[in-house]
């Protein structure tokens, strides 16, 4: 299998040389080197309703686990008062677990080994789980973060892993809705949880709202140990194939790079929302959460109308418009205005996850695990540097300088896209 699992994309381009430097060989089924290289396909006689029904579970998993990451953002005002720090400190409860994840998804990918991937995404599940209870009971913003610290260990091992599966649960010819189902689950929680988590801890206080999604956690667990089969891992990822791939795929590089720029250039602006609709856009604070709600409608509609165009195209597009979007919220002034560039923002970033996916599974359709596990730790390094950096320049200057500078970085990574055809016709010998 190759391209199948990027829903829509135009096949492969011209790829590098093998992350080794030999030569490519297309990938065997069951072999451990197609997309999801854990194991094989799934076996001919299951039902197909089960299949679904496991992918479905994973992608509750990643809705969980990255509503659960970006929880703080519609929260960061009240957490702040009650715990008596800044609204920039109360980033980092943002910014604290995004570099735990970005360290720990190629990590645990490693670190997994020959463990079953069934029983690892439990774990890491139940990780959380524990680990938003504790935040929900926590005294002091210390405790809060070390919480979040955890959270960041779910989020990059299960991510990581999760996003090859789709290839083991369902028939091949359906893979690709299978893997924008499971990737659905970012842009959902993203768009979804936030404001849901939001609108929570305005009704019962921002501890309500941890220990909701903890709960939600236990859910996600048992919903993973009734319906995922067994996944017994096939092949053993070794930490040289990591920085291998990475120097020898031009295409990996170039995906990694854009991740970096538009996610950091996203939270950059998206962790202070609430202080730029408030201060920018004169949004009252009761209707913060309702708006949030629209953001995340927008942002699923934008989900899947990404799964089914050309990857690199999509992402030309995205991160083009956010360089507009995100310089407009922050110098119009007006609620009208406000809710139809939120409404906007949402559209457009909706489809950034499944697109950089689809961008690195085409990028090395023969490492596909590896090469997520790649991008996965560079979107959670740009949460949390996009957020230190939002946090910087919100503290430091004033609201509207987080949404400038992550302006800034989107119109780097519109120029980086618009390169990348060039850079991927190359021959693979150029370097």
């Amino acid at each position: 299998m190759t391209s199948a699992a990027a829903p829509g994309n135009d096949p492969a381009p011209p790829s590098e040389s093998a992350p080794h430097g030999g030569p490519e060989s297309p990938p065997r089924p069951g072999d451990g080197t197609a997309p999801g290289a854990a194991g094989a396909a799934p076996g001919s006689g299951a039902a197909p309703w089960k299949g679904w029904a496991a992918v479905c579970a994973v992608s509750l998993g990643i809705f969980c686990l990255i509503t659960s990451e970006l929880l703080p953002v519609g929260l960061l005002t009240p957490v702040g008062a009650a715990l008596g720090v800044s609204d920039g400190t109360a980033g980092l409860m943002v910014t604290a677990p995004g570099l735990v994840a970005g360290f720990c998804a190629p990590l645990v990918t490693v670190g997994a080994g020959r463990l079953d991937r069934r029983f690892v995404l439990c774990a890491l599940i139940a990780l959380m789980a524990v680990a938003n209870l504790a935040a929900a009971s926590a005294p002091n913003f210390a405790v809060v973060l070390a919480a979040r610290l955890l959270v960041g260990v779910s989020v990059g091992g299960f991510w990581a892993i999760a996003g090859g599966l789709a290839v083991r649960l369902v028939p091949e010819r359906q893979v690709g809705r299978a893997t924008a189902l499971v990737f659905g689950g970012v842009p959902t929680a993203s768009v979804l949880g936030v404001p849901a988590g939001t609108l929570l801890g305005e009704l019962g206080g921002w501890r309500a709202a941890f220990a909701a999604v903890g709960a939600l956690g236990l859910v996600t667990l048992a919903a993973l140990l009734v319906l995922l089969p067994p996944l017994p891992a096939t092949r053993h990822i070794t930490f040289p194939e990591l920085p291998a791939l990475l120097r020898e795929n031009r295409a990996v590089r170039a995906g990694v790079i854009v991740t970096f720029l538009v996610v950091t250039g996203q939270f950059a602006a998206y962790t202070f929302v609430r202080p730029i609709l408030q201060e920018v856009s004169g949004v009252d604070a009761r209707h913060i959460s309702t708006l949030l709600l629209g953001y995340g409608v927008a942002g699923v509609a934008g989900n899947f109308l990404a799964g089914t165009r050309d990857a690199y195209r999509t992402l030309l597009v995205v991160s083009s418009c956010l360089t507009v979007i995100l310089a407009l919220i922050a110098v119009l002034p007006g609620p009208v205005v406000g809710t139809v560039l939120l409404l906007a923002w949402g559209l457009a970033y909706g489809g950034v996850s499944v697109s950089v996916q689809g961008w690195m599974i085409k990028a090395a359709p023969e490492a596909p695990e590896t090469a997520s596990s790649l991008m996965v730790a560079m979107f959670n390094f740009a949460i949390a540097a996009g957020a230190l950096c939002g946090g910087l320049a919100v503290d430091g200057i004033s609201a509207p300088a987080a949404p400038l500078g992550g302006a800034a970085l989107m119109l780097a990574a519109a120029v980086t896209v618009w390169a990348g055809p060039v850079v991927l016709a190359r021959t693979p010998g150029d370097k």
